[in-house]
C-alpha cells in the first residue's frame, strides 16, 4: 500500500510533483514488486493507473499489472455528471489557479511549496452534502443520549477518516482538474504522458475490474465502467464490473458492504485471473 505525503511537510527543495510524476511513481512501485502483481485503485488514481498500465503495456514491461481493479474512478466524467463534476467542469483551469491554490506558510517545512489546501478541499466536500452531515451529526447525538455506543462510535470512526485530509501538490491536482475534469483526454483519446500519446488499446494481458456505488454522488454511475469499452483489446473473460447496491462513494472502499461483499469480489477477481494466466502459460 502506498500512501501520500502531506506536501505542506514537503521542502521546496524537492522540487515540484505532478500528474505525470504519479504516473512515474506507480511504474516505479510496479517494477519494483516484479510481475503478478495485483493493484487496486480508489477513486482519483484510477486515471493515473490506467495510463501506467497502457505505457507498460505498450512497452510490454514485464512488471505490467497482471489485474487491475478500479474503484469509484473519473475514467470518463462526461456520464452521468454528479455535482463535483459540475463544479470542476463549470469553471475554467485560470478560476482554480486563481482561487483555489495557497501558498505554504512558514511554519511547516514545506514553506513555498504551492499547494491545494486540505481545509479547502474539505470545506467544499462538506457544503455538497452539508444536509446529510447535519442529519448525521443530529443521529450521532441521538445515539449518546439513547446509549447507543456502537453506532456513536460508528459516526466517529467515520468522520474520524473523513476529516482527515492533507495539502495536496498544486500542479499534481492542477493537472488532474485539467486532464480528467475539464478536457477528459483519457475518454477522448488524446492523453499525453511525458509526450507520449497513451492508447488504452496497447492494454492486451491486464484484467480490469471495474467497482460503482449505487448511490454514488462523487463518481457517477457509469464513469468508471468506462474503462471497459475504452480497454478494448482486452478479452471479455477478463473484464469484468460489479455494482454495490445501497452504498455511497465511501461505501465502496470502507464499512459493512465493502468487507461483506467488495472486498471478497475483489479477491475472487484476482484468483481468477491468475488462473486464467497460468492455463494460457500451460
Amino acid at each position: 500500500m502506498t500512501d501520500w505525503i502531506n506536501a505542506r511537510d514537503v521542502p521546496l527543495s524537492q522540487g515540484t510533483f505532478h500528474f505525470d510524476d504519479y504516473v512515474d511513481y506507480l511504474i516505479e512501485f510496479l517494477e519494483l514488486l516484479g510481475p503478478d502483481t495485483h493493484v487496486v485503485a480508489v477513486c482519483q488514481p484510477c486515471v493515473p493507473l490506467l495510463v501506467a498500465t497502457a505505457a507498460m503495456s505498450k512497452q510490454e514491461n514485464p512488471a505490467t499489472p497482471t489485474s487491475i481493479t478500479l474503484m469509484g474512478g473519473p475514467i470518463d466524467t462526461a456520464i452521468s455528471p454528479t455535482e463535483v463534476n459540475d463544479y470542476a467542469s463549470g469553471k475554467d483551469y485560470e478560476w482554480f489557479q486563481s482561487n483555489v491554490i495557497s501558498t505554504v506558510p512558514d511554519s511547516y517545512k514545506g514553506a513555498g511549496q504551492l499547494v491545494y489546501p486540505g481545509f479547502v478541499q474539505l470545506s467544499g466536500f462538506m457544503s455538497m452534502n452539508i444536509d446529510a452531515h447535519v442529519q448525521k451529526h443530529f443521529r450521532f447525538f441521538s445515539d449518546l443520549i439513547r446509549g447507543d455506543g456502537d453506532n456513536a462510535e460508528a459516526h466517529r470512526q467515520f468522520y474520524n477518516e473523513y476529516l482527515a485530509v492533507m495539502d495536496l501538490p498544486a500542479h499534481f491536482y492542477l493537472d488532474t482538474i485539467k486532464r480528467v475534469f475539464l478536457d477528459r483526454n483519457l475518454a477522448k483519446g488524446n492523453l499525453y504522458y511525458r509526450d507520449t500519446l497513451i492508447d488504452l488499446a496497447d492494454i492486451k494481458k491486464t484484467a480490469i475490474l471495474t467497482v460503482e456505488g449505487e448511490l454514488d454522488d462523487i463518481t457517477g454511475k457509469g464513469q468508471t465502467s468506462a474503462a471497459l469499452k475504452l480497454c478494448k483489446n482486452v478479452k471479455a473473460s477478463r473484464k469484468e464490473h460489479y455494482e454495490q447496491q445501497g452504498v455511497g462513494h465511501y461505501g465502496i472502499f470502507n464499512g459493512r458492504r465493502y468487507r461483506e461483499f467488495i472486498a471478497p469480489k475483489i479477491k475472487a477477481f484476482q484468483l481468477k485471473t491468475e488462473k486464467q494466466v497460468k492455463r494460457s502459460k500451460n
